[in-house]
């Protein structure tokens, strides 16, 4: 028998080849967004490719947001590239979420199927959410013990010894994308059977139970799972252990622990058709009941000229980020080719009207020093002479680049002993300072009740969550 091992992919917002006319008519929606569209069907069948290749594992989960904009043809296909894994021997899950349904006036979703043209846009067929659960039945609830007939959510044994309950959670499709009472008593009931039967319990659903930073719940709040408070209680009290979220596009993973002790893990996937896309691979030892789990990426996207760049640098050059980190050294040199390349990024209606104002600034923030804001912030960075020797010279601003290229692949670059998070640690701690004497209330906005700003930031500098995003072995 293959081995108890399951891979997850998340986030797969699959544009079928059959809604845009050419590349460039996508292309200025994907500039603003931090994911591959155009290419995302070439990106699933190459991760669909590395599944195939991997004889020991039969079972493969994906949590929601299939497609990005609930037209039926993308779903049409994309369940067609779901059959290349069933016909091939592989039992396939998914969940679906508020980006595999158009809002029709009935909730509050509000994404709309588009067709993109040449010269322009059009509405495409939409699919209804009352509509998910049939079109998806055969993924899931056609295979399973129970589905909840509020959500469509559905609980199996994947395993001998091991329980899959995935949770549909679109919810009312914006403020509360969660499960009901109805819902929530249906999954109690299933996770008691479970525990019952000494199963180990594997809970999946789309939106985060742990957020990847408390800014963001705090930010928010209507991102997380609707009733992630209840669950996170309920997974505490019944002594689950894992749940595998998504809709961040941030790799994550977090511990969460009640007042008692007890404690359960949300192990968040990025996006596959995100720069840090990749899907996990989880093997199960019933015996043991552990459950290890890797990150496995993707090197290249087959039928794609990469132009010898890695999957990460690639689709990073396509989306805002990337965009802005690669056309901001032109603005002094080149200002239209600045302009072209922050299109659809930043408001070049205003960079254009103010382009002697923006040359010196950005050339000004091109030069800063890291060592500038090391004497900004020295009194609360720690810096030491030899460290502030050490960065002589070294500019502000691929450091600041460097953080962003980990926001959502996770484990941030820069450890407490090194200069670069004494460097920020001082200055955010400085700029905080600042604006509490210049009562500056913004902050209460981003800074939750009884943090401080280093708090907020700290995440994004330094991974402080579990010390490694990419892989955990936890005990179910």
């Amino acid at each position: 028998m293959a081995e108890k091992s399951l891979y997850i992919l998340t986030d797969t917002h699959y544009v079928s080849k059959r809604i845009f006319s050419s590349d460039k008519a996508l292309r200025g929606r994907e500039k603003g967004d931090q994911i591959a569209l155009v290419k995302s069907v070439e990106i699933l069948r190459s991760f669909f490719k590395r599944i195939l290749e991997d004889e020991n594992s039969d079972a493969v989960l994906i949590t929601g947001d299939l497609v990005n904009g609930g037209d039926r043809e993308s779903h049409e296909d994309f369940i067609s590239e779901l059959k290349t894994l069933t016909a091939a021997g592989k039992r396939v899950f998914v969940t679906t979420a508020t980006h595999d349904y158009c809002g029709m006036g009935d909730d509050e979703n509000f994404f709309t199927a588009t067709r993109y043209l040449d010269d322009g846009s059009e509405p495409a067929e939409c699919v209804r959410k009352g509509e998910l659960f049939d079109l998806y039945r055969a993924f899931g609830p056609d295979q399973s013990d129970s589905v909840d007939k509020e959500s469509g959510s559905y609980s199996l044994k994947l395993y001998d010894g091991v329980r899959l309950i995935a949770i549909n959670d679109n919810g009312n499709g914006r403020s509360h994308c969660g499960l009901f009472d109805e819902g929530f008593r249906w999954l109690e009931e299933e996770i008691d059977k479970a525990n019952a039967a000494k199963e180990m319990v594997l809970l999946a659903v789309h939106h985060p139970v742990i957020p990847p930073w408390d800014v963001f719940s705090h930010v928010v709040d209507f991102e997380m799972f609707g009733g992630y408070k209840r669950l996170s209680e309920m997974m505490c009290e019944k002594g689950v252990r894992v749940i595998f979220t998504g809709h961040t596009h941030v790799q994550s993973i977090r511990r969460f622990e009640d007042a008692q002790g007890r404690y359960f893990f949300d192990v968040a996937t990025t996006a596959a058709v995100s720069a840090a896309g990749c899907m996990r691979k989880v093997l199960l030892d019933t015996g043991n009941r552990t459950c290890d789990i890797k990150s496995v990426r993707i090197d290249s996207i087959d039928g794609v000229d990469m132009q010898g760049k890695s999957f990460f640098d690639y689709v990073y050059g396509l989306n805002f980020v990337g965009a802005v980190e690669k056309s901001l050294p032109l603005a002094t040199s080149d200002y239209d080719a600045f302009l072209e390349g922050v299109s659809g990024v930043l408001p070049v209606d205003k960079l254009k009207a103010h382009p002697v104002i923006v040359k010196a600034a950005l050339k000004k923030l091109g030069k800063l020093k890291l060592s500038t804001l090391a004497k900004f912030g020295k009194k609360y960075g720690g810096i030491t002479k030899e460290e502030m020797a050490a960065i002589k010279g070294e500019k502000a601003m691929p450091v600041l680049f460097e953080i962003t290229r980990h926001i959502y692949s996770g484990n941030a670059p820069f450890t407490p002993d090194t200069a670069e998070y004494k460097v920020l640690k001082g200055t955010v701690e400085k700029a905080q300072k600042l604006a509490k004497t210049f009562r500056v209330s913004a902050l209460d906005k981003v800074v939750p009740p009884g943090q401080t700003l280093w708090d907020v930031a700290e995440p994004f500098v330094y991974n402080n969550r579990t010390g490694n995003d990419d892989e955990i072995t936890i005990n179910c």
